[in-house]
């Protein structure tokens, strides 16, 4: 039986049914030209994580070995590229260990403490690189040696308490060079957030801070000073840190007129007593009390006066406060209780009878603001400690060397 034309085995096929077939092919083909790019690209990778793998270790001193003038506070540590450090160690002259803490990977190790002057640390230990190969850590650097030491003390106590207007002040044994580098190191931390600034004072042996109004009372402050191992200026670094916390109290404010002879206690804000007083003689200059806001500095059950100009030494008065360096006190005053709330008489003191001076005594706080009126005369820096509320804030804050 013959076949016809058209119906050959060859032909017997349609276009469109080989269509799929061709399709299947290009997209076989597109799948393995990408599959080579990947196995190239994985190639790629994995020669060159061999590479890493096979590199040996890099270690790097902060500062350089043989490094002669290294500050106590400076940076200092061990980094390793290529590898990780297996042990290390920093030791003073004397052999003791410095502290320091070790990268969760590994490969950076940093002090973790100051450093003492004038000594040559050395490096000990080992890292190891990707290739295997152990890398000594070693070398040695020293400190400087300083021409002079400062120290620094604070007029606040640890855990004490004190009234609303009390400034931070921290005093240096010597006066202060490079005052920017020392405000830098200083810290004022509190509860709650306060706005206040640093300002240095008396012949630059002093910085205060204070808040721009009186504290909160309630408030929290810590202060710290880590002054140790800072450059000062002229060759004299930090000799000490100082770290404090103290708190606020309840807020008293006295409220003291001149010319109205009276002296007001208000206590979170509500008035609590009205003494008659007696302030300084107003015609003699030297006698003066002066106007401004004063703070509590100190309480005495029995002090003496002493003024040699006046004709008097170891006067003894009984429940004295003092509000000023420049001999300004409340006291009991027996002996001018019948000008009190008349005239002013005393030498620059504020008089009360005795009952009155043993209850404001027992009341007030250090750090307590008295804000005093109608003098002819204004409290200022001649006056001494603490005199930090006679400034207006822009003023306040212009005297911070950050702020200069």
């Amino acid at each position: 039986m013959k076949r016809g034309k058209g119906h050959t085995l060859t032909d017997s096929t349609p276009t469109a049914a080989r269509r799929p077939i061709t399709i299947l092919a290009a997209v076989l083909a597109i799948i393995l030209g990408l599959a080579a790019c990947t196995g190239s690209a994985s190639d790629g990778n994995s020669a060159q994580g061999a590479q890493e793998a096979d590199s040996p270790a890099e270690v790097v001193l902060e500062p350089k070995a043989g490094a002669d003038d290294v500050a106590p506070r400076d940076p200092v540590s061990v980094t390793v590229s290529g590898g990780t450090i297996t042990d290390v160690e920093l030791t003073n002259p004397e052999g003791k260990k410095v502290k320091g803490e070790l990268s969760e990977d590994r490969t950076t190790w940093q002090v973790a403490e100051p450093l003492g002057y004038g000594k040559t640390y050395t490096w000990s230990g080992s890292a190891v690189g990707g290739d295997g190969e152990t890398v000594p850590i070693e070398g040695s650097f020293t400190t400087v040696n300083p021409a002079s030491t400062n120290n620094v003390k604070s007029n606040v106590g640890d855990d004490k308490t004190y009234g609303v207007a009390m400034p931070v002040s921290l005093t240096f044994d010597a006066p202060v060079k490079d005052k920017a580098a020392v405000e830098k190191a200083l810290r004022i931390e509190t509860t709650p957030e306060t706005e206040g600034s640093w300002a240095w004072l008396e012949n630059d042996t002093s910085v205060h801070w204070r808040p721009k109004e009186y504290w909160k009372p309630g408030t929290k402050v810590k202060v710290r000073a880590d002054l140790y191992g800072i450059h000062m200026g002229g060759g004299v670094y930090g000799a000490n840190d100082l770290e404090v916390d103290f708190k606020i109290g309840r807020e008293q404010i006295v409220k003291a007129d001149t010319q109205k002879h009276r002296m007001v206690v208000y206590r979170d804000g509500k008035k609590v007593a009205d003494y008659p007083a007696s302030f300084g003689l107003e015609s003699d200059p030297g006698r003066v009390t002066r106007s401004g806001i004063h703070v509590v500095m100190s309480k005495h059950p029995t002090y003496f006066m002493n003024n040699p100009g006046y004709g008097y030494e170891d006067f003894e008065v009984q429940w004295a406060v003092r509000v000023s360096n420049n001999g300004e006190f409340v006291h009991s005053a027996p002996w001018s209780v019948g000008d009190q709330g008349k005239r002013n008489v005393s030498h620059g003191c504020i008089n009360l009878a005795p009952a009155n001076a043993k209850e404001y005594y027992d009341s007030a706080l250090i750090g307590d603001p008295m804000e005093i009126t109608g003098s002819t005369q204004e409290l200022g820096p001649q006056d001494g400690m603490y005199y930090d509320w006679t400034y207006s804030w822009e003023e306040w804050k212009s005297l911070s060397a950050l702020n200069s």
